[in-house]
């Protein structure tokens, strides 16, 4: 909390002028949540921020952001701080805020029903069953908003689902995770740059490696 006090950023006039994409990656705050696949969202939020040298210096509307520009087109990436449950606090705060229209939102999420290493881009949709998505559905009232979901496969046996995305990801999966996260970035990058149709395109792909679904 003292952190987050101390970071605590306040606004000018020129960062609330309209033009912006939201980027949006969901997880938990606090470091032992940090490597969980439910901190998907989060990790891939680091990553696109770190691409254009961008850093998490601010707090504003219960969000880490990072604000510069990405290939020319001014962004904020955000990792909302509230919890997983909440999140539609922030990224409804942040819209309103920088005046940003729903179709430059994008929301990025873990999906336990897509297998480890599968991207999917969509440009609206249900929550699937996810908390964070549930939330953000509920405080904007639509569901008219892109998304990344990023596969990260079904808990063996009986495990429960719920304590499934609170553990680190496994061996082999963290060998495969760097490949993974960087595509994300990639697709990130050209839902920016072009637009939500142009990155379900080149990006929605089978799993890492495989083909695009048609």
């Amino acid at each position: 909390m003292q952190i987050l006090t101390r970071l605590r950023h306040r606004p000018t006039a020129t960062e609330a002028g309209g033009d912006f994409t939201l980027i949006v990656g969901l997880g938990n705050p606090g470091r032992e949540y940090a490597g969980n696949r439910h901190n998907v969202g989060f990790q891939i939020a680091d990553r696109v921020a770190a691409a254009q040298q961008l850093s998490f210096s601010k707090v504003q509307h219960q969000a880490m952001i990072a604000l510069g520009r990405l290939r020319d087109h001014r962004v904020v990436i955000a990792k909302p701080q509230t919890f997983m449950n909440v999140s539609g606090r922030a990224v409804s705060a942040l819209l309103n805020f920088y005046k940003i229209p729903l179709d430059r939102l994008l929301v990025i999420f873990d999906d336990l029903d897509l297998p480890f290493g599968t991207l999917r881009l969509r440009s609206d949709g249900g929550a699937g069953g996810h908390n964070g998505m549930r939330s953000i559905i509920g405080q904007l009232g639509t569901n008219q908003f892109a998304r990344l979901r990023v596969g990260i496969g079904r808990p063996p046996g009986r495990m429960d689902p719920a304590a499934f995305v609170l553990q680190d990801f496994g061996r082999d999966e963290a060998l495969e995770l760097p490949g993974l996260l960087d595509r994300a970035v990639q697709a990130v990058e050209t839902f920016v740059v072009a637009d939500i149709h142009t990155a379900m395109n080149q990006f929605n792909s089978s799993q890492l490696g495989g083909q695009k679904d048609l």
